[in-house]
């Protein structure tokens, strides 16, 4: 079986006490193995769903039930294999972000081996999203496919509504665990098995049946009064230490400053946190975007070679998009799912607050082909940052006025769409005209960005001559 595991992706989860606005947040950087990988933003209507579902990867053969909900989604644009939806919010302000590919170890692996013909990563918000209608029913409906048909690879799965955040992880084939994450608290979850200390009797914890057998009964828990199931389920490797996690460590660094130990490749750095301020989607993005500025592990820095290269940063060149899902309070239903999106390598691109309840989504965000084209908000992104990756220092003040200056105006057209609400009796046709909006806006600044860091770049190259005719 021909397997595309991510291996890459960043999260972050927010509770909706923890967040400026009462929202709860629920955000990824979904990256790839490779640079490039063209993305689509689409909206799913129920007649488009399957009612048999067929995986291209696994061969899985599923019946899905009957009567799904709209979602919107961020689908592959090349096919190849399979849709890899990553993202949505259903039409019933449920949002989930499928998957952070997570770890395991050979312990787990030798009672409880991978299924090569299980669910993986390209499934997993096809068969689940458009049926559930609170996050706690994701984790359920989740959970028992994994029970029922197993999976290929370990992965984590983020779901929401407005009162809840939930975190899942797959254990080998066929056993997972769930956390609600605390509405004061955040979390940042890299490329490694995240929940550490586990209650298997809270309200907010579900797990398989047999899992807290299965890890007693097999003597794998190495601690003595605890079940931590990143210790237990999970690696700490010297990859760990590298890859995974010093992207917690920043962000925890970033959110919770003072408070996060001095060591980047601490193996227990913790899963649940607190941060010293109300978060914000900018603060957000900020962290799914970063290099580890402002230290010595910053690859456009002032550290030596070495340091600069001993990390995996945050922001990478393959980052495909990133995607913050968050859901409202204070504000009527119909406008309570914000699908903030953006393309390409997040140094210098910005997010756009799309409303969630439409029937359509604007064509430069929509139509990516694997064919470069610079009308697709997807290549102008990825030129953009190519471009910036070549001179950051030069560029870097460009993108910093870029950036204050759309999200400004995507919040003005935001706020005012806001307010008007409820002067349309077509809601679904307001936002999605409020959406073509903020698609127009954001692809004008994108390409005046590009534009004048072209214009200045063209002072800067090397091929000059400084005697003129």
């Amino acid at each position: 079986m021909e397997k595309r595991i991510q291996g890459s992706c960043t999260s972050i989860l927010v509770g909706k006490d923890a967040s400026i606005d009462g929202s709860t947040i629920i955000s990824r950087n979904d990256d790839g193995h490779e640079a490039l990988d063209p993305q689509r933003f689409v909206v799913v209507k129920p007649e488009d769903q399957p009612r048999e579902y067929t995986s291209v990867i696994s061969k899985l053969e599923i019946d899905l039930p009957d009567k799904p909900l709209s979602y919107t989604s961020i689908p592959n644009s090349i096919l190849t294999n399979g849709i890899w939806p990553a993202a949505g919010i259903n039409s019933k302000n449920v949002a989930m972000s499928a998957t952070e590919t997570i770890t395991t170890n050979p312990r787990v692996l030798g009672l409880d081996p991978l299924i090569d013909g299980g669910l993986g990563e390209e499934d997993l918000v096809t068969v689940v999203l458009p049926y559930v209608s609170s996050a706690r029913e994701g984790v359920k409906r989740l959970g028992s496919l994994l029970e029922k048909y197993g999976t290929y690879e370990p992965n984590g799965i983020s779901f929401s509504d407005n009162e809840e955040v939930w975190w899942l992880e797959t254990i080998g084939g066929h056993h997972w665990a769930a956390v609600r994450i605390p509405d004061d608290a955040y979390v940042v979850a890299p490329n490694r098995m995240n929940i550490d200390n586990f209650d298997f009797s809270s309200d907010d914890t579900m797990c398989s049946d047999d899992l807290k057998s299965l890890i007693d009964e097999n003597n794998l828990n190495p601690d003595f009064d605890k079940y931590n199931l990143r210790h237990i389920l999970g690696s700490s490797s010297v990859k760990d230490t590298v890859y995974n996690n010093p992207r917690a460590w920043y962000g925890q660094k970033f959110f919770s400053p003072g408070t996060t130990p001095e060591d980047p490749m601490d193996q227990d750095l913790p899963f649940i946190c607190h941060a010293n301020r109300k978060i914000s989607i900018e603060d957000v993005k900020f962290v799914l975007s970063s290099h580890f500025e402002n230290t010595k592990y910053d690859v456009y820095g002032n550290g030596t070679e070495s340091e600069k290269k001993l990390f995996r940063p945050i922001g990478i060149n393959r980052n495909h998009n990133v995607h913050i899902l968050q859901i409202r309070n204070n504000v009527p239903d119909s406008i309570a799912g914000i699908h903030w999106l953006a393309y390409g390598a997040n140094t210098f691109n910005t997010v756009v607050p799309f409303y969630s309840n439409v029937t359509d989504t604007p064509a430069s965000f929509k139509n990516a082909t694997g064919k470069f084209n610079m009308n697709n908000m997807y290549w102008l992104s990825c030129t953009t940052a190519l471009l910036g990756d070549t001179n950051y220092d030069f560029y870097v003040d460009m993108r910093n006025d870029y950036e204050l200056q759309a999200m400004s105006a995507y919040h003005k057209i935001q706020n005012e769409t806001d307010k008007d609400i409820d002067n349309h009796d077509n809601v679904n046709e307001y936002l999605t005209s409020a959406n073509e909006k903020l698609a127009n806006e954001a692809f004008e600044r994108q390409t005046a960005l590009l534009g004048n860091m072209v214009i200045s770049g063209s002072e800067q190259m090397k091929l000059r001559y400084n005697l003129n005719d």
